[in-house]
């Protein structure tokens, strides 16, 4: 009987925590319950009192530690805290804070822990110096999903001479990528190159023809399967010399666009990259 005592008021100062009429000082309160789970509630509210945010941004438990990571009212000092916690869940939990503001962006694109500087690199509105420093990052990894991620021309172009094959492969599925920029993906040395360029984004058509003529059937039937593909290439793809090929195109039923003139270069072409990336290396 005493654990069932002990249930119910347990479940009750949980829903305490987590009630919208409860008071900054009730709250501040329960910011010390025993209970890790009344804490983690207190944690969440995003009308927490920073009074109370501010123990639990150090508690003993990580899930706590986590939602005082991921809640909007969290303080720079807090997060900035937590970008260095020793546990990984609670760092990565500071990458999705909407308050996540530019120095503790910087603090994540310096770490240590790899998979923090990646989640950085996936960020949409990214400081082009934070950009450049992962341009050139020693994991190619992080340098894939700053690829696939960004929309910047300039790191598209900084990144595509890159030497490993999954960076090439990242800046080819990027609908951001320039007319340009798609036709040096069409002659990459990769067929796993030309093949995610295929699957993902639309091609100038002499850059589509110059490809039904690959020499990797790989790149071929992945055209044949694209949604992207024009009906008029996926049409003559149906006479491919590789039957597997030559069958994929005929069998194929999915969503795809129409026959349409050859494309023109996007608006907003690259600039010059020299005085944005000085001295990259391609990896």
């Amino acid at each position: 009987m005493g654990n069932q005592g002990t249930t119910g008021n347990l479940d009750s100062r949980v829903s305490l925590a987590q009630d919208k009429k409860t008071g900054p000082a009730v709250l501040f309160g329960l910011s010390s319950d025993p209970s890790a789970q009344v804490r983690a509630a207190v944690a969440a509210r995003p009308d927490a009192p920073a009074e109370a945010l501010r123990p639990l941004a150090r508690d003993r438990d990580r899930t706590v530690r986590q939602a005082v990571a991921r809640n909007p009212a969290a303080s720079q000092g807090n997060l900035l805290r937590l970008v260095g916690d020793a546990d990984r869940k609670v760092r990565w939990a500071v990458a999705a804070n909407p308050s996540c503001d530019a120095r503790i962006r910087q603090l994540m694109a310096k770490a240590q822990d790899k998979e923090l500087r990646g989640l950085v690199a996936e960020m949409e509105a990214l400081e082009p110096e934070l950009a450049a420093l992962l341009v050139g990052d020693v994991s190619p990894e992080v340098r894939e999903r700053l690829a696939r991620h960004t929309y910047d021309p300039e790191v598209l172009a900084a990144l595509l001479p890159d030497r490993t094959v999954r960076v090439r492969k990242g800046i080819a599925a990027n609908e951001q990528t320039t007319a340009e920029q798609r036709h040096i993906l069409a002659n990459d040395s990769s067929p796993d190159v030309r093949a995610a360029l295929v699957r993902a984004v639309e091609l100038d058509e002499a850059d589509l023809r110059a490809l039904l003529n690959d020499r990797s059937a790989d790149v071929r039937r992945a055209m044949a399967t694209s949604a992207v593909i024009p009906s008029h290439i996926r049409q003559a793809l149906q006479d491919d010399p590789d039957e597997t090929v030559a069958d994929e195109a005929r069998r194929y039923r999915g969503p795809q666009i129409a026959d349409r003139p050859a494309a023109t270069p996007r608006a907003g072409h690259r600039r010059t990259l020299g005085k944005r990336f000085p001295g990259k290396t391609a990896r």
